[in-house]
């Protein structure tokens, strides 16, 4: 679809993004573990039921959930949680070492930080939370960030707690795990400024660059969720949540909007509703759309001073790729994989730039294809091959020989698939010939087989060595002897 084919639907569409944090949970010190592998020990039966929220009114969607009448059963793991999940303690204060996280954020997005934060209490009864209500916080407002189609604003950014993860759902009741309730969350909405569905994706790449920058996000499957809100005329905002990957948003929403097109081209209305992204690209109604009725104020958590002037800066993603790109000449591909990757648990981004500041004699273009690619490369040589053995220490050691010319690139793949089985490292059996001896062979090659060309020379030269020399240098001697 076109640019003016979307301004003539009356095309609207914000988005929100949701990323995990990777501190402890946000109102109690457990750790925040996500997906504990620890037995089961605590499990308690609940039912819900909805509260007046500040407007004085029950909030639709909490009615909604109310009226299914069912009772929530929830499992726990004393490793990672506790009675502040289990709503039978008061939260403890904010976690620090999270607003600390979401301050840098608010700053990167050039948002306006408020003066005190005031958590408040969001009515939530489909029992995902067992105190009937998730906890959020204002933090910042009235930021924006930059994007190929023009500026988005970010009028809020939130730092709230993340729900309890659903383990099964039957006629009667909802089973939910608490490993995951309270891991704090940051909230960046937009407003409507994205203009097409192309647009909403790479907004959301953006606002994740960002979050991914202050490096103190949790990765992985359902640490990041993207939810888009988007309407055509005369229809109202639906809410799409579940995106299975940034890729699929531009199909989903391409798929909504032509079922909420073909709604009205059939006299129906386009209700306020909150839908879920499915597999087949198609969106299912959840719930009815939320409003104001289900907010009101948290009654047991401190409001909290914002210090503004302690807030560090955060060294912004892309902003790091284009400064390897510019100085190295490295393909932006490559090093957003090396971003990507880790290796004994550090950045390989990092581990490069460690290796290419030590070791100046080596082509940090070989460095970050070795880095990026061993583990295929020997996995393709033999099925036995185990690249987990391969150690930061053992590269080290590699690209201090090649840079030192005692090995050449050429025996990079076989030192590490000798690693990869099990054999300690050892270049030595790989050092290339020293270049004295190399022309007493080279000379003695000529002497012998007079005649030759170049090609046919460094033929019996590699043939001699066994690979054991640079085949530049060997080329410079016979040019050298045969003058």
């Amino acid at each position: 679809m076109q640019k003016d084919q979307y301004k003539k639907l009356g095309f609207k569409c914000g988005l929100e993004v949701h990323q995990q944090l990777d501190t402890n949970k946000l109102f109690c010190n457990c750790p925040s573990l996500v997906n504990d592998p620890s037995p089961i020990d605590t499990k308690v039966m609940r039912r819900l039921r909805p509260t007046i929220g500040e407007t004085g009114e029950i909030d639709v969607a909490a009615k909604h959930e109310f009226e299914k009448n069912k009772f929530f059963i929830y499992e726990a793991c004393s490793s990672s949680s506790c009675l502040v999940d289990l709503d039978e303690e008061p939260p403890h204060s904010v976690n620090k070492d999270a607003l600390a996280i979401v301050l840098q954020v608010a700053k990167s997005l050039n948002a306006e930080i408020v003066d005190e934060i005031q958590v408040m209490r969001k009515i939530v009864i489909d029992g995902s939370n067992t105190t009937g209500f998730q906890r959020t916080a204002l933090v910042a407002r009235n930021g924006f960030i930059e994007t190929s189609k023009g500026k988005v604003k970010v009028p809020s950014i939130c730092l709230e707690e993340e729900a309890a993860k659903k383990i099964s759902n039957n006629e009667v009741s909802v089973t939910y795990r608490l490993d995951r309730l309270g891991v704090p969350l940051i909230e960046v909405t937009t407003d409507p400024d994205i203009i097409d569905p192309e647009h909403a994706k790479e907004t959301a790449e953006k606002i994740g660059m960002v979050l991914r920058s202050t490096g103190k996000v949790k990765r992985g499957i359902g640490s990041v969720r993207q939810d888009i809100n988007m309407s055509i005329k005369d229809g109202q905002r639906t809410e799409i949540k579940g995106f299975q990957d940034l890729k699929s948003i531009p199909k989903v929403m391409e798929n909504e909007i032509k079922r909420q097109s073909s709604l009205l081209k059939s006299g129906k209305k386009v209700p306020a509703e909150v839908r879920k992204a499915e597999p087949d690209f198609t969106t299912k109604f959840l719930r009815p759309m939320p409003g104001a009725a289900r907010m009101y104020p948290e009654t047991d958590v401190l409001p909290v001073k914002v210090d503004k002037y302690n807030i560090e800066d955060i060294s912004l993603i892309d902003d790091k790729i284009d400064a390897v790109h510019k100085k190295h000449k490295i393909d932006k591909g490559t090093i957003k994989k090396m971003h990507k990757s880790k290796i004994e648990n550090d950045s390989t981004l990092e581990f490069f730039d460690e290796l290419v500041s030590k070791f100046k004699d080596v082509k940090p273009a070989l460095v970050a294809e070795t880095l990026i690619s061993y583990g295929s490369e020997v996995m393709k040589q033999s099925k036995e091959a185990d690249p987990s053995k391969i150690k930061k220490d053992h590269l080290s050691q590699i690209f201090e020989d090649l840079n030192k010319g005692k090995i050449n690139k050429n025996h990079i793949l076989q030192l590490l698939s000798d690693i990869s089985h099990g054999k300690k490292l050892d270049t030595k059996k790989y050092h290339v010939a020293d270049l004295d001896d190399l022309e007493a062979e080279i000379k003695k090659i000529i002497d012998e087989k007079p005649g030759l060309n170049i090609g046919a020379y460094m033929g019996l030269v590699m043939q001699k060595f066994k690979g054991k020399v640079d085949g530049k240098k060997a080329s410079e001697i016979i040019k050298k002897l045969l003058g």
